[in-house]
């Protein structure tokens, strides 16, 4: 008779070193080993029926951002990993750490540039038979919110290997911590990013639409995040220049923001006008029209905000009159995708390597995101 699946249930033991403080990112096998004796024994008290369950637990230390990604990669692997063992028994304690500064796989490395933030999340899954897995579920929601501080040798065993003070060691539930970053996703104004992130985690075949603090329009859809184009957003706000100009900027800086954390959660963003393959994770393009083969070659010009650079890249060719005619805009997301930006821009559009610079964000007689009316040179 075959025997019946083990049912996953995600948890972490959250940890928050003293300021300042950072924590090497993986442990090796055999202090892999050694934690995971500690943390069966503290979810055996906390969990009697742990000892029915099988234990898996991956000895590296995540963002929770490396953890809250579509599909959930990093549990995906350690679940699948500590199903391989044999199943003569679910009672087993499934512990993975580095071989040569390696992890057994790629889902379970650390990156580098997540290494720095105050909260280290260690994932581990119980994994449970379909008899228990329902009970045991219960009991890891209600058990582990309540009394889920880890035991005093657990934490001590980890200030000791990691060389760190730690201010808390607790255990957590996967829903436990996406509740935890929900509030500080809405304690920093971006309520409705986490809304598109919750809808790609937990129910990716739905869709979800919202509206920044600021009012730009966002969807999530297909495993991707679809924004409206900042000069659409532009083009439907008040008269006054001045302020139109102020909230451009707005606008593309909280954009930047969402593009950094969907980009962090691994969600591709695009432009609602240009869905498919129209940029990458550290720029946007909106192609708008073709370039006239009669024309003059087409001038990229950049638009700029005090504080945030060159917050947008308008290709332009001038025609019969020296009017410009507005081809495409490009949005560079993060610094270094200005340069990438360019180059996209130069090869689509045939245009010229020098970016004009006019010093300042430039509108049209309707508001419009726009070239210079005169050329600058």
């Amino acid at each position: 008779m075959e025997a019946s699946p083990l049912i996953a249930l995600p948890i972490v033991l959250a940890l928050e070193p003293v300021a300042g403080a950072a924590p090497r990112a993986t442990f090796s096998r055999d202090e892999a080993d050694e934690l995971a004796a500690l943390v069966a024994a503290d979810l055996h008290t906390l969990l009697p029926q742990v000892a029915q369950a099988r234990l898996a637990l991956a000895g590296a230390l995540f963002d929770p951002v490396e953890l809250l990604r579509p599909g959930f990669p990093v549990w995906a692997t350690l679940d699948e990993l500590g199903r391989r063992v044999p199943r003569a028994s679910v009672e087993q304690v499934v512990a993975l750490g580095s071989h040569e500064g390696r992890m057994p796989a790629q889902p379970l490395e650390p990156a580098p540039q997540f290494a720095g933030g105050p909260m280290r999340l260690l994932p581990m899954s119980l994994l449970a038979p379909e008899t228990l897995a329902e009970e045991l579920a219960e009991q890891v929601e209600v058990q582990l919110v309540g009394r889920g501080e880890a035991g005093a040798r657990t934490a001590d065993w980890l200030m000791r290997t990691l060389d760190v003070q730690l201010e808390h060691a607790r255990y957590l539930s996967r829903n436990d911590m996406m509740a935890l970053t929900c509030v500080q996703y809405e304690h920093v104004n971006l309520a409705p990013l986490w809304s598109l992130l919750e809808t790609a985690l937990l129910t990716p075949y739905r869709s979800e639409e919202v509206l920044s603090t600021r009012g730009l329009a966002l969807r999530y859809e297909g495993g991707r995040v679809l924004a409206q184009s900042p000069a659409a957003w532009l083009a439907a706000q008040g008269s006054d220049a001045t302020e139109r100009a102020h909230g451009f900027a707005g606008i593309v800086f909280e954009l930047r923001q969402y593009a950094a954390l969907l980009d962090a959660h691994a969600l591709p963003l695009r432009l609602q006008s240009a869905p498919d393959d129209e940029g990458e994770a550290g720029w946007l393009l909106e192609p708008l029209a073709t370039a006239d083969p009669a024309g003059d070659t087409p001038q990229l010009y950049a638009h700029e905000a005090p504080g945030l650079g060159v917050v947008a890249v308008t290709v332009a060719q001038r025609g019969e009159g020296g009017r410009a005619r507005v081809l495409a805009h490009g949005y560079p997301l993060q610094p270094q995708g200005l340069g990438p930006l360019l180059a996209a821009l130069a090869t689509r559009y045939g245009s010229a390597a020098e970016l004009q610079a006019p010093g300042r964000i430039v509108l049209d007689e309707h508001g419009r995101l726009a070239a210079p009316a005169v050329p600058l040179h």
